[in-house]
């Protein structure tokens, strides 16, 4: 069979000549192999010479030793005035990030690559360079005494922009399944392995926020959960109660019990009995023959949290009480007394004090409740938190629907930290939802935000706070920018040191600390 790949093979008088013109007019193509790879390597040199954005050659140990024309434009934003100042320079003394030592090492090209420095990002290509052989296998490639580096394209974000937007887009795919990977692990995680034991599904990571009252809480919630005594967390409606029972159980010693929770208030008066104590078999009509333990049992060797404490009915928070003291219940119909171990952790949205005061809730309950209490503070307390919130919950939604979640520009994200949220958490979740329903555009702005705001019924929609998310666009404000500088710090000092004292109630040690500052710089700013 004829060899169809030889490269060296000799030109044939009788082959057809594909062009109307004299072969005798054209230049002789080499018609060996050494011939047309020396034709080709000078003719892409000069191609990339032509067509790139600038070149550069280096010898072996690493020294630039010629530079063409095109690279000379980006001497200056290197720092060299002059093309003799940047000759004879090591290349990763004088260009930032390379990667042409590698090269020149390993004698391996990177054929593309992206290149980011003080002169700006390229996409750049770096070819070693292999002196002949002369003797020997030819096709053996001679060692490296140097490298060119090509930048075949400056400014990406434009030249390259359609394959830069499928490259992101590829990357967004692959940042929401590893999201998506990581949360199905910490899922499986705090849920346990399929048992069909009931487990925490948060952690104290979980808890978002780092403002001083986030940090605070959280604080506390972490000592308390070294302690094996009752914890009441008391708090308004959505501040994230249930989501702190969940860390606290977490990062207990009881962390591999089960996680028991019963909202009172979601429970018939009639059937909570059954519902904490379970039942004996026959022990009402309609009772399963099989009888049921009850949440109590059920949180044997964890944590039984009991949300809405304070809706429990009077006559049920003596045989509560009675349980927490001797670590004993029994069953409804039953004559049994069964023992049980676990820790409870109880939340309410109501002041326990004033039920107290009034009759309504058991003082030797609320004593033996009230052993560990924790205020959670309200969205109100903690506005520094709300942009890191929002992204938080806009993640879910986003994992939930399937769609991307809304992107809110500086001064709606103010808008939103300005609110007063009665409703917390919950009510500003339910605010997302809402703009992520209703607003077509990819961005949502203050005036949507607004809208959806007043159409919730808020009756009162709170300015936000002066210069709280406002940019300067196309030269607007700029005649506030033209005053003396130190004035300008010095009320920028100001209004973060007011928002300090106001996020920590006052506490100028938390505030300096806030701040970075030490107690005497934070009481000479004040003075000033």
């Amino acid at each position: 069979m004829p060899d169809l790949l030889r490269i060296d093979a000799r030109y044939d008088p009788r082959m057809p000549v594909p062009s109307a013109a004299s072969p005798a007019a054209l230049p002789a193509l080499p018609l060996d192999a050494d011939g047309i790879l020396a034709l080709a390597a000078r003719s892409m040199f000069h191609l990339f010479s032509r067509m790139s954005q600038g070149m550069f050659l280096a010898d072996r140990s690493g020294r630039i030793v010629w530079v063409n024309e095109g690279y000379r434009r980006f001497l200056p934003a290197l720092g060299f005035s002059s093309i003799d100042q940047f000759l004879g320079h090591m290349v990763e003394d004088v260009i930032p990030n390379t990667q042409m030592r590698r090269v020149l090492e390993t004698g391996e090209p990177i054929l593309i690559d992206l290149l980011t420095n003080k002169a700006g990002t390229f996409v750049v290509s770096r070819i070693p360079l292999h002196a002949e052989r002369t003797g020997g296998d030819a096709s053996q490639l001679g060692e490296v005494i140097g490298a060119i580096g090509i930048v075949l394209f400056d400014h990406p974000e434009t030249t390259l922009q359609p394959l830069i937007s499928k490259f992101a887009m590829l990357q967004r795919d692959l940042d929401d399944a590893r999201r998506e990977l990581a949360s199905q692990r910490a899922r499986s995680q705090l849920q346990g392995t399929g048992d069909g034991q009931r487990r925490a599904k948060y952690s104290f990571a979980s808890f978002i926020g780092a403002s001083p009252a986030a940090v605070d809480i959280k604080r506390h919630a972490r000592r308390a959960a070294q302690s094996s005594s009752p914890v009441l967390l008391l708090g308004e409606t959505g501040t994230g109660k249930e989501l702190l029972a969940h860390a606290i159980h977490t990062a207990s010693a009881r962390a591999a019990g089960p996680f028991v929770s019963v909202n009172i208030a979601a429970v018939p008066d009639t059937l909570l009995e059954a519902e904490f104590f379970g039942f004996a078999p026959g022990a009402f009509t309609g009772a399963d023959r099989k009888g049921r333990e009850g949440k109590f049992k059920l949180a044997d060797g964890g944590t039984l949290f009991l949300d809405e404490i304070g809706d429990m009915p009077m006559g049920l928070q003596a045989k509560l009480l009675r349980a927490l003291q001797e670590g004993e219940i029994e069953p409804l119909g039953s004559n049994k007394l069964l023992p049980f171990d676990a820790r409870v952790i109880a939340a309410t949205s109501r002041d326990l004090a004033a039920l107290v005061r009034e009759g309504r809730f058991r003082e030797d309950l609320y004593y033996r409740l009230n052993v560990l209490p924790l205020r959670v503070p309200p969205l109100r307390e903690r506005r520094a938190d709300i942009p890191a919130l929002i992204e938080v919950l806009g993640e879910d939604m986003a994992q939930r629907s399937g769609e991307a979640p809304p992107e809110l520009v500086p001064d709606a994200l103010a808008l939103l930290a300005a609110q007063h949220w009665r409703g917390n958490i919950r009510e500003l979740r339910n605010v997302l939802e809402q703009l992520a329903m209703r607003s077509d555009a990819t961005r949502i702005d203050a005036q949507e935000v607004k809208r959806v705001l007043a159409e919730t019924g808020l009756e009162t929609i709170a300015a936000p706070e002066p210069g709280e998310g406002a940019t300067v666009r196309d030269g607007a404000g700029s005649a506030d920018l033209l005053r003396p500088l130190a004035a300008q710090v010095a009320e920028l000092e100001r209004r973060a040191i007011d928002a300090a004292m106001a996020a920590t109630g006052g506490n100028k040690l938390a505030t300096a600390r806030l701040l970075g500052i030490s107690r005497a710089t934070l009481y000479d700013r004040m003075a000033g």
